[in-house]
């Protein structure tokens, strides 16, 4: 179990249900998760115009890791329709960081983002 991520969900989740602006809802997702789950180094949230990847909200807007993470998980932002409007990307520098909690946590934060991205 990882309680880490699940105090980080439970700060991101107050923030979706207090109907926060959108950006904010974001911020507070890369932020959160970056500074309660020790092992998650970056986040990244793009959101999709098009067939543009726009990232909306990062924790580190200069260095996305990407060349340097041992570990990365995505989870797609989808709308009420089911259609995905985005994606939520985590990273890590450890091997093997990840568990079967962290998954499902994630996929429940990026389901609230895609519910609340509908509702803005």
């Amino acid at each position: 179990m990882s309680i880490p991520t699940d105090v980080a969900s439970l700060q991101i989740m107050a923030h979706v249900y207090k109907r926060a602006s959108l950006q904010s809802i974001f911020d507070k997702t890369v932020e959160s998760l970056v500074e309660q789950v020790p092992y998650i180094d970056w986040v990244g949230i793009y959101m999709y115009e098009k067939l543009d990847h726009k990232l909306v909200a990062a924790s580190c807007l200069e260095d996305d890791l990407k060349w340097e993470c041992n570990g990365e998980l995505k989870f797609p932002i989808k709308n009420a329709a089911g259609e995905e409007t985005g994606m939520l990307v985590v990273r890590t520098r450890q091997p093997i960081a990840f568990d079967v909690t962290d998954v499902t946590t994630l996929e429940t934060i990026a389901s609230a983002i895609g519910e609340e991205s509908l509702a803005s």
